[in-house]
C-alpha cells in the first residue's frame, strides 16, 4: 500500500511527527464545528522506520485524543504483523471506529467469519477500544450484496 502523505513526510519519524500536528490542527478546527476527525491506516503505517519506530504508534503518541481519533482498518494492522489488542490495550478509547474484513489464509481479504482473525476476542475489547461504529468492507468482493449478507449474519451471531 503506497502511503497517502507525501514521501518526504513519512521517510523518517519526525515527518511523521509533522503529519501528526497537522492532524491536531485539522482535528482541533473540525471539533470546533461540531465534526470529528478520524485517522483510516493500510499496513503501511506498521513498517518499521529507519531507526525502529511505528509510524502508527508515532501518530497516537502524538495526537491529542481530544481532536484526533482512529478508525483502525483491523484487516491492514493484522497484514501489517501487528495485533490490535496491543493497540486497545496501549491507547484505550482512540478507536471509536474500526473497518472490519477478515483475511483469507493467503492473506488476501474476505467476508467477515471466513478468515483466520479472531473476531471474538477483538471485539471482547470493545468497550476498552471505544469502539462506537463498526464498517464492515471487503475490498475484494465477488459479489456485494452476498458478501455482506455473510458478513453481517456472522456479526449477528457475535451480538453485534
Amino acid at each position: 500500500m503506497v502511503s497517502p502523505f507525501d514521501a518526504a513526510l513519512t521517510r523518517d519519524a519526525d515527518g511523521w511527527r509533522r503529519v501528526a500536528a497537522t492532524f491536531n490542527r485539522v482535528g482541533e478546527s473540525l471539533q470546533r464545528v461540531g465534526m470529528r476527525f478520524a485517522y483510516h491506516n493500510h499496513d503501511a503505517e506498521f513498517k518499521p522506520l529507519p531507526g525502529g519506530e511505528i509510524p502508527y504508534d508515532i501518530l497516537l503518541a502524538s495526537t491529542d485524543p481530544r481532536f484526533v481519533k482512529f478508525e483502525m482498518d483491523l484487516y491492514w494492522i493484522t497484514k501489517g504483523g501487528h495485533d490490535p489488542l496491543a493497540y486497545f490495550a496501549k491507547w484505550p478509547g482512540r478507536f471509536p471506529f474500526v473497518h472490519v474484513k477478515d483475511m483469507a489464509g493467503n492473506g488476501g481479504m474476505t467476508n467477515v467469519g471466513q478468515g483466520h482473525i479472531d473476531w471474538t476476542k477483538i471485539f471482547a475489547k470493545r468497550r476498552e477500544a471505544g469502539i462506537e461504529h463498526y464498517l464492515v468492507e471487503n475490498d475484494d468482493t465477488k459479489s456485494p450484496i452476498e458478501d455482506i449478507r455473510v458478513s453481517y449474519a456472522y456479526m449477528s451471531r457475535l451480538g453485534l
